[in-house]
């Protein structure tokens, strides 16, 4: 039988030790996930230092996902993140944890943006400048359609919560600029959100500001009739 040489054997151990690094931290994951099955419901507290990498996983993760898709190597997301790749499969055992996590904290700040904003501002500006966030959100969760569509059941509640955050989100601004007076009655959000994410869909070579054109357009169109009201 051939000798191996020493540069070889010590690729093959270098090899190895990182074949059972990963072997380890995927046994660790399984334990991980076991457990949170079988709390019952237990929400256990995260300490600061996981709950700051859990954030810039999340955060890491949304934009590697926006430009690589969600197939993009989990090193790369670790890299972004400032940790190891073992942090990120302790805190997302599997890919569609962390998938389901980027979108429902992107849905949750969307829908958590309204009352900021009708705080804030006039009630049709509160609605064009949370329309614009809503945007923005659509224009980040393009990296995760592709997850979002496979047919996984990991992904199956999404929609629903989708549409629990957001519809009632718009709604409160819709309503409080109807009863202003500055936006015509009768227009149902859920066809709203619908007209604001085919607006998404610009030409290749569209300006920058394409969408937040449309979206003025759209909102304008809204003010017709508001003043027979």
């Amino acid at each position: 039988m051939a000798m191996v040489t020493g540069s070889r054997y010590k690729r093959e151990v270098e090899q190895y030790s990182v074949y059972m690094e990963h072997c380890s931290v995927y046994q660790e994951a399984s334990v991980v996930k076991r457990q949170q099955s079988s709390a019952a419901g237990a929400k256990p507290v995260k300490r600061a230092d996981a709950q700051r990498n859990s954030e810039a996983l999340l955060k890491a993760a949304l934009a590697v996902f926006a430009k690589s898709g969600v197939d993009a190597p989990v090193r790369e997301i670790a890299e972004k993140a400032g940790v190891g790749v073992g942090t990120v499969y302790r805190n997302f055992p599997l890919r569609s944890d962390l998938i389901v996590a980027v979108f429902r904290q992107e849905v949750d700040a969307c829908a958590d943006a309204a009352a900021v904003l009708a705080a804030k501002y006039p009630p049709t500006e509160a609605l064009s400048r949370w329309m614009l966030r809503f945007t923005d959100f659509v224009a980040a969760k393009r990296g995760l359609v592709a997850a979002l569509h496979s047919g996984d059941p990991a992904y199956e509640p999404l929609p629903a919560y989708y549409d629990g955050k957001l519809r009632p989100a718009l709604e409160s601004l819709l309503n409080r600029a109807i009863a202003a007076g500055e936006i015509r009655a009768g227009v149902a959000p859920g066809d709203l959100l619908s007209a604001a994410v085919s607006l998404c869909r610009t030409p290749y070579d569209a300006a920058p500001d394409h969408t937040a054109r449309m979206l003025g357009l759209l909102i304008d169109g809204l003010r017709y009739g508001a003043a027979k009201q």
